[in-house]
């Protein structure tokens, strides 16, 4: 089991910014990694995803122009930069990681997840 370690995450105020990051173990050979996120109530939902090796990213339609995902080149780290926040975008976030290539929505297909990092964005 890859061991997936989250930082960041707390309160802001609507238009704030906020920074996640997420960091693999070193004996992880992920491919994808991923941030979704959920709110009370709520299903899981696709945020953002980087393909490690390559650099290609793809966002939810929510939050794209606002987030921006990106991946450091020396190891199996992402970071999440949270822009122009909304109080929709309270919620737990997760960071995931798969062995696959794809920039997948679907957060089955993910194989490795972070504990969690709550966002709570005041209006």
């Amino acid at each position: 089991q890859v061991q997936l370690r989250e930082s960041g995450g707390g309160l802001v105020q609507a238009g704030g910014s906020l920074n996640l990051s997420c960091t693999a173990s070193a004996r992880a050979n992920s491919r994808t990694m991923a941030w979704f996120r959920q709110a009370p109530e709520k299903e899981r939902e696709f945020v953002a995803a980087i393909v490690l090796s390559a650099g290609r990213t793809a966002y939810a339609d929510s939050v794209k122009g606002r987030f921006v995902i990106s991946r450091d080149n020396a190891d199996y780290t992402v970071h999440l930069r949270m822009n122009s926040l909304k109080p929709e975008d309270s919620a737990v976030y997760y960071c995931a990681a798969t062995r696959q290539a794809g920039l997948e929505t679907l957060w089955v297909l993910y194989d490795d997840w972070g504990q969690g990092s709550q966002v709570t964005v005041s209006s």
